[in-house]
């Protein structure tokens, strides 16, 4: 595989970014990974269970996760997980993220930091 950076994919999606934090706790399962986003967004970005699987079929293409290995007994249910490059790719928005809320603090439009 060639070299990619882990910055060549962002900004991620919102989605790619949630599917990327639900698997940052271990490997699971699509159903489980759209429960644990629909668990934490709370019917603030709306799931259908296409839109998942559309993009862990994207995240899959891109190298940021993995088929688990060991969950070849039910293809019915495939286990994914992050790659080091997802991983790494994931912290990067983190990061790029949590500067974005820095400097909306900065210019007053979010409230500082909580104590």
């Amino acid at each position: 595989m060639p070299f990619k950076s882990s910055e060549a994919s962002l900004p991620l999606t919102p989605i790619s970014f949630e599917i990327l934090l639900a698997l940052a706790g271990g490997d699971r399962h699509g159903y489980a990974i759209l429960q644990i986003v629909e668990q934490r967004l709370t019917g603030v970005l709306p799931m259908r269970t296409g839109t998942i699987y559309r993009a862990l079929a994207r995240l899959l293409d891109e190298g940021l996760i993995e088929r688990a290995a060991g969950d070849d007994r039910d293809d019915r249910r495939r286990n994914y997980r992050l790659t080091a490059l997802g991983r790494k790719t994931a912290r990067a928005e983190a990061e790029r993220l949590a500067d974005q809320v820095a400097a909306a603090r900065s210019q007053r439009l979010l409230p500082g930091t909580k104590r």
